[in-house]
């Protein structure tokens, strides 16, 4: 880009259900900025999505790396004619598209995209990523973008794991938050703990760079247990397919419950991460009676910035105390089997290998609603939950769907819902709190920029605002004179946009319809009458 470079995302920190893919680059809270090509190469892949990268562009270059460019406003005029001409032919805003290598060719330095904020981004920026030739995701970095880093990375928090009920720490058999005390020259130490047997240790940790108030991912962490390494995680490289086991990374339920990632240091069974490295007892220490030794972790940002934490250990044995025993649900799952659980009218599959541990689930069903435990166990994979709705009028039938509960106020969210006869099936990969709900309002069209029956001659767009207040939008058409035109969905601002350069209409009266439908069925049919010279 022709603008300094200043990074809001680095290459893989911690995001929600993934290890982020690239880097975000800094807009200046503006899109529409150029977009230059990293190096010469064929346009061999066009994405066009409402959620996730939104706008996408994808160039293959003679050494077989792939640079992507993401969450874009629009592409440069040879590629935005071409993606257009795919959109209109489809009749469809969601494309994907693989151009053949002299298609699109690209010359070094070429303009090829605008930056935007389309897709899932929460806000303008671009998003960058460089693939190796197995497609799996490499740290931009490394190949020499200079981005000013002076900040040694920062430590907030400090937990230690008893492995096992031999083991404890502070005389604890379960995860302890240990006293993070801050040194004068920038590392970290706690205060002395006792311990006992296995234990391991998991850490809160972002960096900071220059020109930028952006809490980002660390490059390189290394434990040390006496002076021998014992664990490393290096953020280089790793695959998409490997990207959800961050779950197992980091302490899940912390996350969900707190919003907080702890990273542990340490690797439990189903952690298959290929940045994991010299991992010694699967990074946990043995703490053995009447010793005084030391934990040390190192905390490295991609710049070589290091701050370094201290844990001194005692082991001291275990002070016993009377525990009352714990109440465990009676369902029991066993992670290497099928499992199934059902009561009255409704049933939930989980198939082999859904769980990385047997544990013991809280299930329960009262009337519509299914409890099923809290959203503080990761999953490996989706699982399907079903409703019997054979009880239910067929009137009613037809605007039911699945929905799971959020918040204080269990406030009902569509979840894909398809139907059986009288089934309703539905996959999730998350625990909680589910329910039959039921839509029977039509969504909302409101136009925005214009009126029916008046002249609109100054105007390049055409823009509708779209709601629904419950399933959610399913799809949407629009036509003008009954033709197709291509109306960009912006589902962050509920907003239709059409531009009048596609050059569809060409008549003075113009008629405009536009029908939306809900992930239930519901529909409304707008319609208005606009002129043009």
């Amino acid at each position: 880009m022709d603008i300094p470079l200043v990074l809001s995302g680095s290459f893989a920190e911690l995001r929600s259900n993934h290890f982020h893919s690239g880097l975000d680059i800094k807009t200046q809270q503006r899109t529409g900025l150029d977009v230059i090509a990293a190096a010469e190469g064929y346009v061999s892949r066009i994405k066009v999505s409402h959620f996730g990268y939104g706008k996408a562009l994808y160039i293959t270059h003679p050494n077989g790396y792939v640079s992507v460019y993401a969450h874009l406003s629009k592409f440069s005029p040879k590629i935005e004619r071409y993606i257009k001409a795919c959109q209109y032919q489809k009749e469809s805003y969601e494309v994907e598209m693989f151009p053949s290598p002299n298609e699109l060719p690209i010359s070094s330095n070429e303009l090829v995209a605008f930056s935007g904020n389309s897709g899932s981004s929460g806000g303008p920026h671009l998003h960058f990523e460089i693939r190796d030739n197995e497609e799996r995701p490499i740290n931009p970095m490394l190949f020499g973008l200079d981005i000013k880093d002076t900040k040694r990375p920062t430590l907030t928090g400090v937990y230690a794991y008893p492995k096992n009920r031999k083991s404890h720490v502070e005389h604890e058999k379960k995860r302890v938050e240990l006293r993070l005390i801050p040194q004068s020259n920038g590392d970290y130490k706690t205060a002395p703990i006792e311990a006992l047997g296995d234990i391991g240790f998991g850490i809160v940790s972002y960096d900071q760079l220059d020109f930028a108030y952006n809490k980002n991912g660390l490059n390189n962490i290394q434990t040390f247990y006496n002076g021998n390494k014992s664990f490393e995680m290096d953020f280089k490289r790793f695959s998409f397919d490997e990207s959800k086991h961050i779950n197992r990374y980091i302490d899940y339920e912390i996350y969900k419950k707190e919003k907080s990632r702890i990273q542990k240091l340490f690797v439990e069974s189903g952690n298959v991460l290929s940045m994991l490295k010299d991992v010694d007892a699967n990074g946990y220490i043995k703490v053995e009676d009447s010793t005084n030794t030391v934990y040390k972790v190192r905390l490295r940002d991609f710049k070589g910035n290091e701050s370094w934490l201290s844990i001194p250990i005692k082991g001291t044995p275990v002070k016993e105390k009377l525990e009352a025993p714990e109440l465990l649900p009676n369902h029991f799952i066993q992670a290497n089997q099928v499992n199934e659980l059902q009561k009255d009218h409704i049933s939930v599959y989980f198939p082999k290998q859904t769980f990385y541990d047997d544990f013991h689930i809280d299930f329960n069903v009262s009337n519509d609603t299914l409890t099923l435990h809290k959203d503080v166990v990761p999953l490996l994979k989706s699982y399907t939950i079903k409703y019997d709705i054979s009880n239910y009028d067929d009137e009613d039938k037809e605007k039911l769907f699945i929905a799971k509960l959020y918040g204080y106020y269990q406030r009902p969210s569509y979840i894909s819902t398809k139907r059986f006869g009288n089934t309703l099936s539905a996959r999730t990969k998350y625990l909680g709190t589910f329910a039959l709900a039921s839509d029977t309002i039509n969504p909302t069209i409101e136009p925005v920029n214009f009126q029916d029956g008046k002249w609109i001659s100054k105007l390049d767009y055409l823009k509708i605002k779209i709601d629904d207040d419950l399933s959610g939008i399913s799809n949407y058409r629009a036509t003008i004179n009954g033709k197709w035109i291509l109306m960009e969905y912006d589902y962050k601002k509920d907003t239709l946009t059409y531009d009048f350069s596609d050059g569809v209409n060409s008549e003075t009266e113009n008629n405009l319809k536009i029908i939306v439908t809900d992930n239930v069925g519901n529909s409304t049919t707008f319609e208005a009458t606009f002129f043009r010279k």
